[in-house]
């Protein structure tokens, strides 16, 4: 599943093809309700956490979510694709580009009203990470009603209702960063350390934003996808493991991050 970085580098792309530009064709196949017409403007493209949000000049906004399977193209009007027509879930044509989002299992059409963000179906988002000043405190005390101080740091990493953006990816070298084992219960970390990993994963996010290879230290990721091999800081093997509810692949280092010991020790 992409990554904040990786889904706001695709509204940056995507807005400068099409924003301020009337549409030439709309094609959603799967989408509810009465499209916006030919001629509708392309007001913004934004992103928030890892949804993507396109606004329309008829007050309509789509949202996409990409999930695992999704991705967006860019073509030249009458260039051949280069996936089937059939994966197609949304086309965006303006006078000299087509924006297409292929197998996307999220992509709907609403018309919010109220204050903003409300009715698109984002509202349970927490800050989004990769925003230039996320309201941090808003974050933690999102994470301060959950209520389970038992939960892993690494699960609640994760958890786009804390805080939005961080992946498996991010998830591993954000704990790597602070020197904190995935397992660790969140409960047992003061408000300093626990906003520590918001601040890191805010970084590391904002340094990646520009597309190309992601890169958390010098020549790469530290920890993620690096099982076996020598941790950066301190040489010991990597360690990989699947955890938490969703089997999601977890990397760390067992000598900078160690262990936390039993409750109560």
């Amino acid at each position: 599943m992409p990554e904040g970085d990786t889904v706001h580098h695709v509204a940056d792309v995507l807005r400068a093809v099409l924003a301020d530009k009337p549409l030439v064709r709309i094609e959603a196949p799967r989408v509810a309700g009465r499209l916006p017409v030919a001629g509708t403007v392309v007001e913004s493209v934004d992103a928030h956490g890892k949804h993507l949000l396109v606004g329309l000049g008829d007050g309509s906004v789509l949202r996409v979510h990409l999930r695992m399977s999704g991705s967006w193209h860019v073509y030249r009007p009458g260039e051949r694709w280069r996936r089937p027509t059939r994966s197609a879930r949304l086309v965006l044509e303006v006078a000299d580009a087509v924006a297409v989002c292929f197998s996307a299992p999220v992509v709907e059409l609403h018309r919010p009203r109220g204050s903003p963000g409300r009715g698109l179906g984002i509202e349970h988002l927490g800050p989004d990470l990769c925003a230039a000043e996320p309201d941090l405190d808003r974050a933690l005390d999102r994470l301060d009603c959950d209520g389970d101080p038992g939960r892993r740091a690494a699960d609640v990493l994760v958890d786009q209702r804390v805080a939005s953006g961080v992946g498996n990816v991010y998830a591993s070298e954000v704990l790597w960063a602070c020197g904190v084992h995935p397992g660790t219960p969140v409960g047992s970390l003061d408000r300093r350390s626990r906003r520590r990993l918001f601040e890191t994963a805010h970084v590391l996010l904002r340094a990646n934003l520009g597309g190309g290879p992601r890169a958390t230290v010098p020549g790469g990721l530290a920890v993620y996808g690096r099982a076996g091999r020598p941790c950066p800081r301190c040489g010991a093997p990597v360690r990989r493991a699947r955890q938490g509810e969703q089997a999601r692949s977890t990397y760390w280092c067992p000598v900078c991050q160690p262990e936390p010991g039993p409750a109560g020790s």
